[in-house]
């Protein structure tokens, strides 16, 4: 275990993972009001209290896999329950329980039938999250993979809008077939590596043969592409989040989708290094066509959250062109994008929410001209949108400029062909802006509409916080990940070394 840091006997990163799964029981125990929704905020604020624990006590200069917990499972095959967490996971794991205690409030209201099933889910969710963010062992991460299927499903198919059943069955085909090559690859790895494991840092760096790397990429890359979603494996995201409740919408683009993108980080460039180098002239193309129809087509839209869907689209294609310039300002502006847009996105998506609530309308014809009546909002809104857009001073910022002076380093035609995204990106969240703050000649009848209560305010007061906290401060964030990303560089380089 070369790869692994043993920090105590304390086993932090297990209760991370199984502490919320470990309260669902208690959930049908306990009254629905307010007794069930309290102690679902209760275990989510613990995980929450714990993952900064992990951020206190985290060593940023060591390259190895911290807090780990090794445990043999099935000797036979070599498979082990092994958790640990470097600089790369640290970040999404503390994204991940920063966000659902918010999943949790948003739906306070919102939620009113079968509550106790849908809380459960939200906790059993973040279970499989963090399991897939942690697992250092293939068939465990495999295994947390594919079970955060079911309750993303649940959620959608049974607390959805109106095309639910439609939305959450694409859903569930879309990324189970594109999972579905997974095992094939982790079988294969464990073969062709002596001796036979599936201990994940074991295989990375191993110089395979470049045939087998090509066959190995392209397995990795369909279940990753479609998870992230990159351009045109992206169609089941836009029904999935317009149909979603608004905490499986948050869900969905915070942290879902940045599986995808950490499954390219922690897969693709470190065990076929090569297979990507070649590949790279068509990921980019992939990358750039995402952000411009990304952009383009939430130019487009009335709905409110199919706009905030379809900018996704677009961010996650500058998550991707990041990712393959094979950099350091890229693969640290591509994480930096991915805390941000799970950050911004889902404070959007939150935003969407609570318009929703007061309306039961997603058109931003219904909508506009709220200035007057919904002050608090529309400055959180303004925040938000801005940050989208990558407005200076703000998350969304740091990490697309560091993406650009990626793309800019790794070939000049690539930055000219990704800024007009950022362009895109300002017009249509300011077009949405515009609408929501003062409308038209024709605005609708807002008289009704309520500025944000207690709860709604301090569900979007903490993202506001990260919002400046990270965009004026960011080199808290990368020298989290800095380390981890050059050892992550170090090992490409090797591989592409003859």
């Amino acid at each position: 275990m070369d790869f692994l840091v043993f920090n105590s006997d304390f086993p932090i990163l297990s209760l991370l993972v199984f502490i919320p799964v470990a309260g669902v029981p208690f959930l049908f125990l306990l009254p629905v009001n307010p007794f069930a929704k309290l102690w679902a905020l209760l275990i989510t604020l613990i995980n929450a209290g714990l993952s900064l624990q992990l951020l206190r006590v985290f060593d940023r200069d060591g390259f190895l896999f911290q807090f780990a917990e090794h445990h043999p499972w099935i000797p036979s095959l070599n498979i082990n329950y092994t958790l640990g967490i470097d600089g790369i996971s640290l970040l999404l794991v503390l994204l991940t329980t920063l966000l659902v205690p918010l999943c949790v409030l948003c739906s306070w209201r919102y939620i009113q039938d079968r509550v106790r099933e849908f809380l459960a889910c939200i906790l059993i969710m973040e279970t499989a999250m963090l399991g897939v963010f942690m697992a250092l062992d293939f068939v465990l991460f495999y295994i947390m993979w594919e079970a955060m299927l079911i309750p993303m499903f649940l959620l959608i198919g049974i607390w959805g809008g109106p095309r639910k059943i439609y939305a959450s069955v694409k859903f569930f085909l879309y990324t189970l077939a594109g999972s579905v090559m997974l095992p094939v690859a982790m079988i294969a790895l464990y073969f062709h590596h002596e001796p036979h494991t599936f201990f994940i840092p074991e295989l990375m760096g191993n110089g395979y043969p470049i045939d087998f790397q090509i066959l190995i990429f392209l397995a990795f890359f369909v279940a990753f592409a479609v998870k992230v979603p990159m351009f045109p494996f992206h169609t089941w995201l836009p029904a999935a989040h317009v149909e979603a409740p608004t905490a499986g919408s948050v869900l969905l683009a915070s942290v879902l989708l940045k599986m995808g993108g950490y499954g390219f980080l922690r897969f693709c460039l470190p065990m076929t290094p090569q297979a990507v180098h070649l590949f790279m002239p068509y990921l980019l193309a992939l990358s750039i066509i995402a952000i411009l129809y990304g952009g383009l087509t939430a130019l487009s839209q009335g709905d409110m959250k199919k706009l905030v869907a379809y900018s996704s689209v677009g961010h996650m294609g500058f998550v991707t062109l990041g990712i393959f310039v094979l950099n350091a300002w890229g693969v640290e502006g591509a994480m930096l994008q991915m805390i941000s847009h799970g950050i911004t996105t889902g404070a959007l998506f939150l935003c969407v929410g609570m318009l929703y609530e007061r309306t039961h309308s997603r058109e931003l014809s219904q909508v506009m001209g709220i200035m007057n009546r919904m002050p608090v909002f529309v400055t959180f809104l303004a925040v938000f949108c801005l940050s989208s857009l990558a407005f200076p001073g703000t998350n969304g910022f740091v990490g697309e400029f560091l993406i650009l002076t990626g793309a800019f380093a790794h070939s000049k035609l690539l930055l000219v062909c990704a800024v007009p995204g950022a362009i895109l990106a300002a017009a249509y969240m300011l077009r949405m802006l515009q609408k929501i703050m003062f409308g038209g000649v024709n605005n609708p009848d807002v008289s009704h509409m309520n500025d944000l209560n207690l709860r709604e305010t301090l569900t979007l007061l903490p993202l506001l916080v990260f919002v400046f906290w990270i965009g004026l401060f960011p080199g808290h964030v990368i020298d989290i990940m800095h380390t981890s990303v050059n050892h992550l560089l170090e090992q490409v380089s090797k591989g592409l070394t003859p």
